[in-house]
């Protein structure tokens, strides 16, 4: 898997930075309980400031790989990365998952500092502690994607670590005052190791899997897919907070995280242990996934025995 395993490492490495960056709810934290919410909220804005500015900086003009080409209009384009997508065995569960997750992550976390607020009874720095932990999963599960990926496979570690850290979250709505801020801060942290490797495995399987004039296609289409949901959640949290209170909303939204995995483990990667490299199109113009070329199949048989 050196190909996709190297697209793994390139990957992680951007996603460490947005991590370590995503990493200063403690500073905030810090700030809003020294010099107030508002001098807080200013402070975090200066980053995305600082954001801006850093984008504004690249000067790198991307080739046109098609010159002379003429592009389709935007409709038809929409409707070819739609069409990828959902007649795909592999990216339509991952996009499925990715926006189910999204879901469920939203909403809590659409609730999880008045829970740990008013319910918990935190100051505004103990609660940034407490989100760090997130972030600090986030940069541990981009260190150990690819020697994780490399020694269990990209499909049959993916399924494997989603089963392993995805129940974690139901440590976090027994949180209450005192040790047990501990199950706050592993439910999130494992949450977040689970998160970043499947972002990374998954970003990198698109790349090199898509053929790459569609690469964009399929990335827009899979963006929209899993950002649709996260209103929804945020929405969904924050009505179950108001209805039955916010620890009842913490149990029923972590309680989703742990059943997405389904998603990806109902999928071809289940009887594989290494993700496709490229895109075969008799993997989906057949009758069947069972109905595939000897050739093909005696492939996924190999890859399986791994």
């Amino acid at each position: 898997m050196s190909g996709l395993g190297n697209s793994v490492t390139v990957v992680a490495l951007p996603l460490i930075a947005v991590e370590v960056l995503d990493a200063d709810s403690t500073a905030v934290g810090l700030l809003a309980q020294a010099f107030g919410a508002v001098v807080g909220l200013l402070a975090d804005a200066v980053t995305f400031l600082i954001s801006v500015v850093c984008l504004q900086r690249m000067r790198v003009v991307e080739p046109d790989h098609t010159p002379g080409a003429e592009r389709a209009p935007l409709r038809r384009q929409i409707v070819e990365g739609l069409r990828f997508v959902g007649r795909d065995p592999y990216l339509r569960p991952m996009a499925t998952w990715g926006a189910a997750i999204n879901m469920a992550l939203m909403g809590y976390q659409a609730v999880q500092v008045v829970f740990l607020v008013r319910t918990v009874g935190l100051n505004p720095a103990t609660v940034g502690l407490l989100l760090t932990s997130g972030s600090a999963g986030g940069i541990a599960g981009a260190l150990l994607a690819n020697g994780f990926s490399r020694r269990f496979g990209t499909a049959r570690g993916l399924l494997l670590l989603q089963a392993a850290t995805a129940p974690f979250a139901l440590l976090m709505p027994l949180t209450t005052a005192g040790p047990e801020l501990l199950l706050f801060a592993t439910g999130g942290c494992f949450v977040g190791i689970g998160i970043s490797v499947a972002n990374i495995v998954v970003g990198s399987f698109r790349q090199t899997y898509c053929p790459p004039h569609l690469l964009g296609r399929v990335v827009a289409t899979t963006m929209m897919i899993n950002h649709s949901t996260i209103p929804v959640g945020s929405l969904l949290g924050g009505v179950l907070g108001d209805v039955v209170g916010y620890r009842p909303a913490m149990w029923i939204m972590t309680g989703l995280v742990a059943p997405c995995r389904l998603i990806l483990a109902m999928s071809p990667m289940r009887r594989e242990r290494d993700l496709p490299r490229t895109y075969e199109p008799e993997r989906i113009c057949g009758t069947s996934l069972t109905k595939t070329s000897p050739s093909l199949s005696a492939k996924w048989a190999g890859s399986s025995g791994e």
